[in-house]
């Protein structure tokens, strides 16, 4: 191993091409009870952006290169670093450092390639996978047999959420914004997607549940979806909020939050302990991972870059124009 390697670093805040730079720095080392990985492909995610942006900057003794997911091969092990081997395939959740030759991860955030997988589709499945268990399953507590709407459905989020939640026995809706994104939400297992630029969600899915509602939301978008999330809701249902693309401050009538015996809940994955992430990484391990190795399930890549066209990446991204996931190849 070389003593430097090549990344994108953050240089400033502004646009993609004006301040993501790619640099040489010092590689990192693998400290107790973390695999440094070879970086063969590394994730793009909305985060990404944002810190880009000046409006999510890394928690406290994370790298500030940005990227947190990856996939390659163990290079290095420190000590009490588990039953790991130098050389064996491996993805991963970070919490910064993707885009770049090496990373440093915590072991228990770190889960083999499944078997059949490229190291550029396993780099599309820790952000969102570990999100949507934790978002879903586990605040959202979807169950087979009930109902999911997500919003955002052609995302890489979305894109895993529909898979996972059909897969697992739910009758999942999706909202997209065009009618060639909404039939990718349909061929991925949605039971109908929604054109939220020319249907109205909320009527949507009434009609679609025989006036019930649905049992789960899971949400990104925030601002005015709130309260017709809330109005979307069958009884008992839990809104799930990951994310505020249109903003994070609305007028809600929380009302039939008590009527109809509602939860609201939200997380944020980033800032969560190693021993949190590590607990949803044995949950994927066990229960989605299977799914994954038998064909059941398969990460929807749109486009990928090398690491030096970071900013394509991004600007890609922020056009909205893509299905599922884009990737960065060291």
């Amino acid at each position: 191993m070389t003593e430097t390697m090549r990344c994108v670093e953050i240089a400033g805040k502004g646009g993609p091409p004006e301040v993501l730079k790619a640099t040489t720095r010092p590689r990192p080392a693998a400290g107790d009870g973390e695999i440094l990985i070879r970086v063969g492909a590394a994730g793009v995610n909305r985060p990404d952006v944002l810190q880009r942006q000046g409006g999510y900057p890394p928690p406290a003794g994370a790298s500030d290169i940005p990227g947190l997911e990856v996939a390659g091969t163990v290079a290095a092990l420190g000590a009490g670093a588990g039953a790991w081997n130098v050389g064996d395939p491996v993805c991963a959740l970070v919490s910064g450092g993707g885009y770049a030759e090496y990373v440093a991860a915590p072991a228990p955030q770190c889960l083999p390639i499944p078997k059949g997988l490229s190291p550029v589709e396993a780099a599309g499945l820790p952000e969102t996978f570990f999100t949507v268990w934790t978002n879903v399953f586990e605040r959202g507590r979807l169950v087979a047999g009930e109902t999911l709407l997500v919003h955002g459905g052609s995302s890489g989020i979305g894109t895993s959420a529909i898979q996972m939640a059909s897969r697992l026995g739910a009758r999942v809706f999706a909202t997209a914004g065009s009618a060639e994104k909404c039939t990718a939400c349909e061929r991925l297992g949605a039971a109908s997607a929604i054109n939220y630029r020319a249907t109205d969600f909320v009527e949507a899915v009434k009609e679609l549940t025989g006036g019930r509602g649905v049992d789960v939301i899971l949400d990104m978008v925030g601002a005015d979806y709130i309260e017709r999330n809330i109005r979307a809701l069958a009884p008992e249902g839990r809104l799930v909020q990951i994310g505020f693309q249109k903003g994070a401050k609305a007028e809600v009538n929380f009302m039939p939050l008590m009527l109809k015996r509602l939860t609201y809940t939200g997380s944020t994955l980033r800032i969560q302990s190693t021993a949190s992430k590590g607990r949803i990484a044995e949950a994927l391990r066990t229960t989605i991972w299977p799914l994954i190795e038998a064909g059941d399930i398969r990460p929807v890549i749109h486009a990928t870059f090398p690491l030096e066209r970071a900013a394509d990446a991004h600007r890609l991204m922020e056009s909205n124009a893509h299905i599922g996931k884009i990737i960065l190849t060291t």
